[in-house]
This record gives structure tokens, sequence and C-alpha cells, in this order.
């Protein structure tokens, strides 16, 4: 199964998923050509070397001065270009996904009068553009996100001087649930736009999935830094459907410990990001009752997560048993609504899939289902249903 993994390593533009697309095997004069037919602006393409890295620079010409545009317009704009259809769905999307995390930061609900500054000009739209047109010539059957390294310090914008990673950034970070972290430039290394183009094609994962390479390519930056301002991606072949998942598992013995405080360290434990808990009953010596306490977690989590299961329970010590690495499937969240007893309601379900997109599983989501059984009269087991077999409908 062939895949693109995007690894941020120092940030992400527009223009630099373009370069990085592009020097993995998208066809330059095509995406060159559909850029300049779509959007007023010239395109220049040409190798680079930042910091003993060979890549590809993509500049977007614009005319001197440009109007500032309401999100309207710019969707006008894209459907008026007559783009393939699976580039226009892209690009729209990338662009609504940008529109709502603008309009969430700024809290102005209606779309239709939101107007961009910064990312409503037209490189932002060549870039969402080209990006989109690249990324779908390669016909990979999934794309990956490592975690991005957004940069550090503020940027001076049309709102001021606001922090890195912009509010708006950070929003579509949020809602796209992707893995970052600051970095020691004081620089703004993730942009808006790049954050959407990787929101709408990307899934984020923590490690590089296990494959084999089949290409490597570079999308230049505009920053000097200390390292090479680039972008890398990679085309591999997978060895699986699954995604590796780096974990390890706490456990102890616990005896002399009630029910009720078993029961609160166990709600603690996933407060504080354990990704399971077990309590099992188990016979100590002596025949003495007592339970088996199994965690599993994050490596970076296991040291707070251990001190925790020591304080509530008493006991001298953790095991902890390290896990090379586990295979899960990618899981997310969707809202679906659905009818029950004559009423429409919204719920979420859990939705996983394996890296070809086969859908493995759907289930909903307990709370949200307790709370419309309550509001309906219905058995919470029958909204569950009801609510599944909508999704199924929806997602297979």
């Amino acid at each position: 199964m062939k895949a693109l993994v995007f690894n941020p390593f120092s940030g992400a533009a527009g223009d630099m998923i373009l370069g990085c697309t592009l020097d993995l095997g998208a066809d330059r004069n095509t995406v060159k050509e559909l850029i300049e037919a779509s959007v007023n602006v010239s395109v220049d393409i040409k190798e680079v070397v930042k910091k003993g890295i060979k890549a590809l620079d993509v500049r977007i010409n614009v005319p001197d001065k440009e109007p500032v545009r309401t999100y309207p317009e710019l969707v006008d704009a894209i459907k008026a270009a007559g783009l393939p259809p699976k580039v226009e769905a892209s690009a729209l999307d990338t662009l609504m996904k940008l529109a709502e995390a603008e309009a969430s930061v700024h809290g102005q609900p209606d779309l239709e009068n939101l107007h961009f500054h910064e990312v409503g000009q037209s490189d932002a739209l060549a870039d969402i553009i080209g990006s989109s047109a690249a990324i779908h010539s390669l016909n990979c059957d999934s794309i990956y996100c490592t975690p991005i390294n957004v940069g550090s310090g503020t940027i001076t914008c049309a709102h001021g001087i606001l922090p890195v990673p912009a509010p708006a950034t950070l929003e579509i970070l949020r809602r796209g649930k992707f893995y970052f972290r600051g970095g020691t430039e004081q620089k703004e290394l993730l942009t808006p736009t790049g954050a959407a183009i990787l929101s709408h094609f990307a899934r984020p994962v923590e490690t590089f999935p296990q494959g084999r390479v089949i290409s490597i390519g570079y999308g230049a930056g505009d920053s000097e830094l200390a390292g090479p301002n680039v972008l890398q991606g990679v085309l591999s072949e997978l060895d699986s459907c699954l995604i590796p998942d780096i974990i390890e598992v706490l456990e102890t013995n616990a005896d002399d410990v009630s029910g009720e405080i078993l029961g609160n360290l166990f709600e603690e434990l996933l407060a504080m990001g354990a990704k399971d808990v077990a309590i099992l009953p188990a016979t100590m010596k002596k025949g003495r009752p007592a339970h088996v306490i199994k965690v599993i977690a994050k490596p970076e989590d296991t040291a707070k997560l251990a001190r925790k299961i020591i304080i509530e329970t008493g006991s001298l010590g953790v095991r902890v048993i390290p896990t090379r690495h586990r295979l899960m499937a990618a899981r997310w969240i969707e809202k679906v609504k659905f009818e029950v007893g004559g009423q429409i309601y919204e719920a979420a379900v859990k939705v996983a899939r394996d890296s070809e997109g086969v859908l493995l599983n759907i289930s909903a989501e307990f709370e949200d289902c307790k709370k419309i059984a309550k509001a309906s009269g219905v058995p919470v087991k029958e909204v569950m249903r009801k609510l599944e077999e909508t999704a199924r409908k929806l997602f297979s």
C-alpha cells in the first residue's frame, strides 16, 4: 500500500507542501499551468540548497496590491477555475477549514461576511490549489503527518502581535487532533494555510508507519534557521494495514485497597493521560484478596502515572513493561445526526479504519447516548443501536 508521510520537523507552509509534493514526483509543468490558469499569479520553481539539503523552492508571484476578500469570494474563485472535481473538492474543504478556524478565533459565526487578510491573498489560494492537485496526482492510498514543529515567539499581522502558533493555526491543530511541539527558533514555522492543507489530507501519527521508502522529497521554506527549513515528504510502501504506536505497560499488585479508592484511581489515571486502565481481581500469598492494576501509557507519561498509583494505593513499586510497539487502527470522532422517537439528535461515534481505508469498527459514544436516552425516554441500548446503524450507512 502506497502512503505519503509528511515530516514537518521544521514546520510547514503552503509553498513548502507544494514544493515537497512536486519534488516527490508530481508533474511540475501541469501543476504550474493549473495554478496560473486558476489564480492571477505566476509561479517560479527552482532547486535550492538549505543547510546542505537539496529542496524544491516554489515562489508564487502576486500583484503588488490585492483587495481583502471575503470567504464567499474565495469560494467563487475556486469554483470558477474549472478544476478537476477532486482537486476542487479538496481546495474548497481546505479553505473551509481556514474560514471556520478564523471565524472561531474572532467570534464571527457568519462565514458569509468573514474577511481574510494574510491567508486570503492569491498566494495562499495558489498554494491550496497547487498542493491539492499535486497530492492527488501522487495517487497515494493514505497520507500521514508526524508531529509538527510550529516554532515559537510572536508574529506581527493585521490583528497586531500574536503568539506562535497563531490562534487560527492552533484552532486548526485542535480540530485535526495533530501532534505538535514548539521549537527553539523564534519564528512562525507552521502557517494557517499549511495547517489547513495538512488537516484536510493527512492523519496525525506520532512516528513513521513501518514500511519501505519509495522516494523522498523536500519543499523549501523561506526562513534561515540553524537547521534546514524544509518540509520532508516520504512516499512509502507500508508493510502493515495498521498504524504502529509505541507504548509501555505499568503493572502493580494492590491489597488492602477499597473499591472506592480503586474506582477513583481508575478515573484519575485516564484523566492524566493513560491510554487504558484495567483492574483485575487476584489472590496473593496467604490467600489475601487483591487486585492487579494494569495501565497502558505513552513512555513520556509513565513516571507521573506510576507516581499516582503509588500515592493512591500505598504500593511500594510499579513494574514498567516496555513494548516495542503495538499495531492499532486509525481512530477519530465524527458527529452524526439521527432520529430517536421522532426527534433529531446529534451524537459522536468513534470510527476506526486501517491505513487502506477499510472500515473496521464504529462505536457510539456512551455519554452522548445516555443524555439522548434521558431526553427521549428511549432505552440507551436502543439509542446506541440507532446511532451506529446511521453511522455505518454514512461511513461504510
